[in-house]
């Protein structure tokens, strides 16, 4: 009897792949485990192998095609056996070994959807996800009935508001009695980042005039996929959280001394030991001083994780992707920088494995590497901060043995390396004071190094 071959879902999120290239055509004999063709899915890309062993009967989709997880992609089976002219599609969620296949030429045995409901994004069905939503329920206005993110956001604020009653106003604490960064002024620094009202869907963009071809001093550089979704989870995460900035400068001189001593031993057990184990090391003493940094915001509550599973951004060629260390606080310097550089590596190559880019509670961004010394980065939901780590660089400055800020006679100058450290928080989580102390932590950690 054929065999399907079943898009495979690489990831909690993601709901389709695009079929990069085929390694095999119709008529070749594969083994059980053979690499059939390659999958590239917003987060990674990866090889997807024969489930037996025989001939390729059919392949239903060619190179650069876009198919939902559980489509049937190709059809392996004996010489002469028939395969059906169009795919089918699996249910990716039957349990194990019952998995209902649903073919397209045949009725199906359950009542029909309410709707088709079209190709749905990765930030869709992650939003939707987040909030228990029934897409059923969701009226799409984008294309072809298509359900957008705006879309989404709106069912949810109605939902909300229909839910819940007006809540009492709160008393208003005088100003004089709020911590500096809590005072209003005359900034956006707490405006949230969506003026409109929660009821109302926000309003998407206007469009750009991008249908007149570019002039002879102009050249239109076509979005790749990878910076098309970056682009939209970026602008989700803006909207999603309202983004809260506070900075710290920290002295990184027991840091570059412990590095320089242990340089040699780590490179002649084959590992190169970067800054970035040390940060993420620190970045784990915060957030167990502080749990609510690292957690996750629900309707329902707060989720307090009880891992630390900590992201590392990685440049990439047009992009980032954020590979997962997890258990971070298991592992030693020596285990942490291994991983950094396994990892980072493979992200690089474009061979991470679906669990590596998944599962992160807190995300790292050390953009100093490039020389930049001061940055705001953006949360990757649906943490509730991200730490930017700014160029180490030495600089003057004072070292106080007696009063922090009165005039002291102890008080005199030297050059030491110095490093910003940048922590973006949810507000609607962390407020100042809290963000504070973890950052607090983070700083203490690296400037006690032992």
């Amino acid at each position: 009897m054929p065999t399907n071959v079943i898009m495979p879902q690489l990831g909690e999120s993601v709901v389709e792949g695009t079929i990069s290239r085929w390694l095999v055509r119709e008529g070749d004999r594969v083994e059980k485990y053979a690499q059939l063709l390659e999958v590239s899915t917003d987060k990674v890309d990866t090889e997807v192998p024969a489930p037996v062993s025989g001939t390729v009967l059919k392949i239903y989709f060619p190179e650069g095609a876009t198919v939902r997880a559980g489509t049937v992609i190709a059809v392996i089976g004996q010489p002469g056996e028939a395969a059906p002219d169009r795919p089918g599609t699996v249910d990716l969620h039957a349990e194990p070994g019952h998995a209902a296949e649903v073919e397209a030429s045949a009725p199906a045995a359950a009542p029909p959807p309410p709707r088709d409901l079209g190709r749905i994004s990765p930030v869709v069905a992650r939003i939707a996800r987040e909030h228990q939503v029934d897409l059923y329920q969701v009226k799409g206005t984008g294309r072809e009935g298509r359900i957008t993110k705006q879309d989404v956001l709106a069912y949810i604020a109605a939902r909300d508001q229909a839910a819940q009653a007006p809540a009492p106003t709160p008393a208003v604490q005088p100003a004089e009695e709020l911590a500096p960064w809590e005072r209003p002024g005359s900034g956006d620094l707490f405006k949230p980042t969506d003026e409109l009202p929660l009821a109302e869907p926000p309003k998407p963009p206007a469009p750009s005039p991008v249908t007149a071809p570019a002039g002879p001093a102009e050249e239109l550089i076509p979005h790749s996929r990878l910076r098309r979704l970056i682009a939209e989870h970026m602008v989700a995460s803006k909207r999603t959280s309202p983004h809260v900035t506070t900075v710290m400068e920290a002295d990184m001189t027991a840091v570059v001394a412990h590095r320089a001593a242990h340089k040699a031993q780590f490179a002649a057990q084959g590992v190169n030991l970067t800054f970035t184990p040390y940060f993420i090391q620190a970045i784990v003493a915060g957030l167990k001083a502080v749990p609510r940094a690292n957690a996750v915001w629900r309707e329902d509550g707060l989720l307090i994780q009880r891992r630390y599973h900590i992201g590392m951004a990685v440049a990439v060629e047009d992009g980032l992707i954020v590979p997962v260390i997890h258990n971070a606080d298991e592992l030693s310097l020596l285990g942490l920088a291994r991983q950094v550089n396994d990892l980072a590596q493979r992200a690089r190559e474009g061979r991470l494995k679906p669990d590596e880019i998944k599962g992160a509670t807190f995300t790292l961004t050390n953009h100093g590497t490039s020389g930049s010394l001061f940055a705001t980065p953006i949360i990757n939901q649906p943490n509730v901060g991200i730490l930017g780590v700014g160029a180490i660089q030495k600089r003057a400055v004072v070292i106080s043995r007696g009063h922090p800020i009165e005039p002291s006679a102890e008080d005199y100058i030297a050059i030491r390396p110095m490093a910003y450290l940048s922590f973006t928080f949810d507000h609607r989580v962390l407020d100042g004071a809290a963000a504070d102390a973890f950052l607090a932590v983070v700083k203490r950690t690296l400037e006690e190094w032992r």
